[in-house]
């Protein structure tokens, strides 16, 4: 196939993959999804092996995607699927690590025959057990584990298994919309490849995928063998769960065109919900390299051949069966600044600085409204982004996932809380020849009639984000109470009417020495209020 032909038939399976996600956020009842960009969609093969992504999803999403996708195949062989079939789970060592996201997979048929599967994956509203949260102690509280099986077949929901997954949960009307939407999005992916199919005269994908995959390895490969041979490392620590402070041993071994990522030395799993399961920890290991190395190919199953990733079983980045894993985030985001700090000495201008919205900080509220009506929502804010060598941090942005806020307006119209400030957070970004990014402050008030549950996953309350090459670390994270009490931050708590939670969210670490930076742009931070006068002495000391 030529390169033109080619490039003409991937951007249109992209296009594709991007309808389905155009889909599913139309007809998500969540904030979730429709505001916070929690999900993605996925083309495969009839193997189960990606062919292209949305363009917005969420990235580990993407690549666990087709894991997940061959693991179904192992229970339902190719010959056992049927048009109109759907296949979900949210077991978190078959996808993506905790319960609350829910993998929906549904067959493409071609001409009577079974030419690939159209994918989604979005983060559910809420799963039942304990809010999601970080301290339980077992992944049974963490809610109710479904493991691969038919939510429908031949276009026919299983109503049973429905009713029982809705009977566990405190908001089923948004969490069956969502699921709908999830098997609408897979509905318009299938419809799509068959169109294209038949415009393209191509008779299934999996020759077409073969060739793009042959090309994403070959550019990752490529870009692999530009770095000198060796071995690199790097430790990475985090605030853990009370005085078990975590840490990550990141070992980086780089062989002509192969990379392994090598986690041996890392911290044992604990007790409480922060533990990163393998499917996680290989997905937020080769994208970070994907973002460095290769940006601009398009992702797909070929992006990640030449890299391994090990973690030592029963690490906190490959816990044993059943430890809990609701927060995983917390620990599967620190992965990215592991790798970037022990790649930094032979690619310095192609890492940026730790970011401190890595791991995310979310607050959950859930209770009742003023009508008696029950509800769940999650605050998807972040913090600053780590310096660049070119240029400074962004604000309030996160990486490696991209989910955001979204819209308050649209945050406050479905729970009774008022969000009273969410602004830059001066002085937070890490000084640096590049500053570091802003993070922020919410401030968000209960309006609800009585107490509200509310769930905190949170770190770098005493690890800041780091700085690069010279870049000074960022501010630290804060959370308090309107009476002056800081709760703790991986917990669930009450929060009463009329009290306020502030939420104070970390800064990116700078790049390079302070004294380096530009004078003008100094000037101009101090100008626009994003540096202090005694911020900026940071940067003439």
């Amino acid at each position: 196939m030529d390169p033109i032909t080619l490039e003409v038939h991937w951007s249109r399976l992209i296009s594709i993959a991007d309808e389905a996600a155009t889909a599913l956020l139309r007809t998500a009842f969540s904030t979730i999804v429709r505001e916070s960009n929690d999900f993605a969609t996925v083309l495969m093969d009839a193997s189960g092996n990606s062919v292209s992504e949305n363009t917005g999803g969420i990235a580990s999403f993407s690549c666990i995607l087709p894991r997940t996708t061959r693991a179904f195949l192992e229970r339902f062989p190719p010959g056992t699927w049927r048009p109109g079939d759907c296949v979900i789970t949210n077991d978190p060592w078959l996808a993506t690590g905790h319960l609350p996201d829910i993998t929906a997979v549904s067959p493409i048929f071609y001409r009577g025959r079974l030419v690939g599967f159209a994918g989604s994956i979005a983060h559910s509203p809420d799963v039942g057990g304990a809010l999601w949260g970080a301290d339980c102690q077992e992944v049974f509280e963490e809610g109710v584990r479904i493991p691969p099986l038919r939510i429908m077949r031949e276009g026919v929901w299983n109503a049973d298994v429905l009713e029982m997954f809705l009977a566990n949960v405190r908001v089923p009307r948004q969490v069956q919309g969502d699921l709908e939407a999830q098997i609408t999005a897979n509905t318009v992916c299938a419809a799509g490849v068959v169109e294209f199919l038949e415009d393209s005269g191509l008779d299934d994908l999996a020759p077409l995928g073969a060739a793009l995959a042959e090309r994403t390895d070959l550019a990752m490969r490529r870009a692999i063998a530009a770095l000198p041979d060796g071995e690199y490392s790097a430790v990475q620590e985090a605030d853990g769960f009370d005085a078990q402070t975590t840490r990550i041993m990141c070992t980086v071994r780089i062989a002509g065109e192969e990379m392994e990522i090598d986690f041996a030395g890392t911290s044992e799993q604990i007790a409480r919900g922060i533990n990163c399961v393998m499917n996680y920890t290989h997905a937020y290991s080769v994208y970070p390299v994907k973002c460095a190395l290769d940006p601009f190919t398009p992702r797909n199953e070929g992006s990640y051949r030449a890299i391994t990733v090990r973690a030592p079983a029963g690490c906190i980045l490959n816990p044993a069966y059943p430890a809990p894993v609701s927060a995983r985030q917390l620990t599967g985001h620190l992965l990215a600044g592991a790798i970037y700090r022990a790649l930094g000495p032979i690619m310095p201008d192609r890492i940026i600085a730790d970011c401190g919205g890595a791991p995310t900080m979310r607050c959950l509220f859930s209770g009742l409204d003023r009508h008696g009506d029950r509800f769940s929502q999650v605050l998807f804010a972040s913090g600053g982004m780590g310096a660049a060598p070119m240029r400074d941090g962004l604000p309030t942005t996160a990486f490696p996932t991209n989910a955001g806020a979204g819209s308050i307006e649209a945050f406050e119209s479905v729970a009774p809380l008022v969000v009273w400030q969410k602004q830059f957070r001066p002085d937070s970004g890490g000084a640096g020849r590049m500053r570091g990014g802003l993070g922020q402050v919410a401030e968000i008030e209960v309006r609800a009639p009585g107490p509200l549950r509310l769930s905190l996953l949170s770190d770098r309350r005493e690890h800041p984000a780091l700085g690069m090459l010279g870049g000074a670390p960022g501010a630290c994270s804060d959370i308090r109470m309107s009476d002056g009490t800081r709760p703790h931050p991986k917990s669930r708590t009450s929060i009463g009417p009329g009290m306020r939670l502030t939420m104070s969210y970390a800064g990116g670490g700078g790049y390079g020495p302070p004294g380096e930076r530009d004078p003008q742009a100094l000037a101009a931070d101090i100008r626009d209020g994003v540096v202090s006068e005694a911020g900026a002495r940071a940067y003439r000391a």
